[in-house]
């Protein structure tokens, strides 16, 4: 597809300017800065609490792709430095029993797992199998493995002959592929017929000895499941000789299924998976064994359909099946959890009123500590010696955070401090007021960079997405207010109701009302920020969203006519009936809106922006990434074709590889050209 011709020159115009020998530094901060900076994930204490490993994630600009290398940190000496190099991606490191660090590669032109010894030396291959990796897990004992890859069912066993059918739907290989049941596609992929499955298997002076065994075996389902999972769906036993994983056994209704249950299967296949969790036909997942193998924890929703529900922490005593829930008053949904080295505390991280901290909870009492403060910790680890963590905020990105039991902390790492040097962060300051029904609501605003005292400045509004999710004290690397601050643009952002972290009544009350009190939030927190910041311009607003967000734009067009001067709408829906049938994972439609769009088509029009285009006049550019199967491409292109015909300013940018989101850096960077310039078009020049 030919890009407009208007969106051209601004790109190459930008990339000009990044191209040139010795530029100056901005002092504000930018799209460039954003995209190269260096990402911090996925912290992994040692078994002796003494060194930390983690994926650090950099821009190759000009092949236009992330690389991510593990690097290392020693607790008490810092210097963190680089342990895995040459071509492809290293990551995911994992820590062995004998003190190995294991950690997955494509170095050999294949997703597999590697081994390094942390005094050094060269990486060794564990494993050399014919179908790539997809996730992994070390046992405790040291002398297993459990591997992760997709197979065809009918030879799930016969690793070759996955590998050789694959090789067969290649290209220039039969066009057609026949399906019989749903999903047909998923997320941003068409599938092709494989399940990922589990496998376990010997490890030998650090190999892999034999042929891998299915774990997984007879089970419809996917382990990781999919889209999104990750080797936090299995774990081990402590004796090594049994796995407990996650899958979503649903068979033709897999589309319209949150029922994911616990399976414990012995390693080497010899029997069939059990179902540790058939009574709950909503999500279990998360499981966790204490470390004498007598108790499982995990986190499980109640409601089936509703991927968003409450997730409760559930511990189950193994032998007498008594099974109980830890600090149900704790009106808190986690995230991630893990154990304590002893079993007695269990770490979790959730979302809690606009931060997402690491909490303690004492498996006894339910009792519940704040270990972390402001700022959204993204991953942590524990050991006998502390936890350590990574933590993002507003005004900086992650690094790595080491907190001991004695109460002492420590920051590890500053990887973005060169980059960051000279760029004058713009503050930002949390506020509430009285939403939908006089009930309290949460936002924040951002200064632009510049802020003088006295003066006023446009307004960028942004509206999150999930709808289930949260406008926090986060760094985002698609969303991030900080580039729109250092346009010059002041940022406004509310957690309207349906929002996480102020508890699920809270949440809850965004299904089957999307048009309802979300808009009232929004209307009343502009209103109280406008109120109560008078160097914010209301005269000069753009809202922007993605997701959610995106149909909220759509759904402002037409419900609140003249509120902005533009709107932009990124991978937003449009027709919600149309929505329904084409999106992948049913279950969400059926859930927030209420039964399936036969069942109760009313439902689907009740706050549907198809149904007022009509009202529309505001200009609006409208963003779609053409991989995107959660929210289908032709709502972009509808959206679009709307406002066209209204004869409304509008521009359409579509992104033919990307998903649901942008993630390539020249796409982000002519994401943001487009974004800013938009609004710069309407809200600067128009002065």
């Amino acid at each position: 597809m030919r890009r407009p011709a208007e969106l051209i020159g601004p790109f190459l115009l930008l990339f000009a300017a990044l191209l040139v020998p010795g530029a100056v530094h901005a002092a504000v901060f930018t799209a460039q800065d954003l995209v190269m900076m260096k990402r911090v994930s996925d912290p992994r204490i040692s078994p002796d609490g003494e060194h930390i490993a983690y994926t650090l994630r950099t821009t190759d600009l000009d092949a236009n792709k992330g690389v991510k290398q593990v690097w290392m940190v020693d607790r008490n000496k810092g210097r963190p430095r680089q342990v895995t190099s040459g071509g492809g991606n290293s990551h995911t490191p994992r820590w062995g029993a004998d003190g190995q660090l294991y950690f997955l590669s494509n170095r050999s032109g294949s997703n597999q797992v590697w081994r390094l010894d942390p005094a050094g030396g060269e990486a060794q291959a564990v494993t050399s199998l014919p179908l790539e990796v997809g996730a992994f897990a070390i046992a405790p004992t040291g002398d297993r493995i459990a591997l992760a890859m997709d197979v065809f069912p009918d030879c799930a066993s016969d690793l070759d002959c996955s590998a050789r059918r694959l090789k067969e739907q290649g290209p220039a290989k039969v066009g057609g592929h026949r399906y019989e049941r749903l999903f047909v596609r998923h997320w941003d992929t068409w599938k092709n017929g494989t399940r990922s499955q589990l496998f376990g298997a010997m490890l030998k002076d650090g190999k892999l000895s034999g042929t891998p065994a299915l774990v997984s075996r007879g089970l419809d389902g996917d382990v990781p499941t999919k889209p999104f999972g990750d080797d936090a769906d299995f774990t081990f036993a402590p004796d090594g000789r049994a796995l407990v994983f996650t899958l979503r056994a649903a068979g033709r209704a897999e589309a319209w299924s949150t029922n994911t249950d616990l399976w414990r299967a012995p390693v080497d296949g010899s029997a069939a998976p059990e179902n540790l969790t058939p009574d709950n036909a909503a999500s279990d997942f998360r499981p966790l064994l204490t470390p004498d193998g007598k108790q499982m924890a995990w986190l499980a929703m109640r409601r089936p359909g509703f991927e968003s529900d409450r997730a409760w922490i559930r511990l189950r005593d193994l032998k007498t099946g008594a099974t109980r829930d830890i600090a149900p008053k704790w009106d808190r949904s986690p995230s991630d959890i893990a154990l304590s080295s002893d079993g007695r505390t269990l770490y979790a991280v959730a979302d809690d009123q606009g931060q997402s901290p690491l909490f303690a909870i004492q498996l006894s009492s339910g009792i519940v500590r704040k270990l972390s403060g402001a700022g959204t910790v993204s991953g942590f680890s524990v050991a006998e010696a502390g936890v350590v963590y990574a933590l993002n905020r507003l005004d900086a990105p992650d690094d790595l955070y080491f907190l001991g039991w004695n109460g002492n902390q420590k920051r590890l790492t500053q990887h973005n401090a060169d980059r960051l040097n000279g760029i004058a962060l713009s503050a930002h300051e949390f506020f509430s007021f009285r939403g939908w029904n006089d009930e309290a609501v949460q936002g924040y605003v951002m200064k632009p960079a510049g802020f003088t005292p006295g003066g006023k400045y446009p307004v960028a509004f942004i509206i999150h997405g999930g709808p289930q999710g949260s406008m926090g004290n986060d760094f985002h690397y698609r969303w991030n207010p900080q580039v729109f601050a250092g346009r010059g643009y002041a940022v406004v952002a509310i957690d309207f109701h349906g929002s996480t972290g102020y508890g699920q009544a809270f949440t809850d009350s965004i299904s089957q009302d999307w048009g309802g009190k979300p808009l009232v939030d929004l209307q009343k927190g502009l209103a109280a920020a406008l109120s109560k910041y008078d160097w914010l311009d209301g005269s000069r607003a753009c809202a922007l969203g993605a997701s959610y967000g995106g149909y909220m734009v759509n759904w402002i067009a037409g419900t609140w006519p003249g509120a902005f001067k533009c709107l932009v709408n990124h991978d937003g829906v449009f027709d919600q009936r149309s929505m329904a049938y084409t999106t992948d994972e049913l279950w969400f439609d059926e859930w927030e809106v209420g039964g399936t769009p036969y069942e109760r088509p009313e439902a689907y029009e009740r706050f549907n922006p198809v149904n007022h285009v009509a009202k529309w006049s505001t200009p609006m550019l409208v963003i779609h990434g053409g991989q995107d199967f959660r929210v289908p491409l032709e709502q972009g292109i509808a959206t679009f074709t709307a406002l066209q015909r209204r004869g409304i300013e509008s521009q359409f940018l579509h992104f033919p590889d990307e998903n649901h989101w942008v993630l390539a850096p020249k796409n982000s960077l002519l994401w943001h050209d487009s974004v800013l310039g938009w609004l710069d078009q309407h809200l600067k020049e128009a002065r």
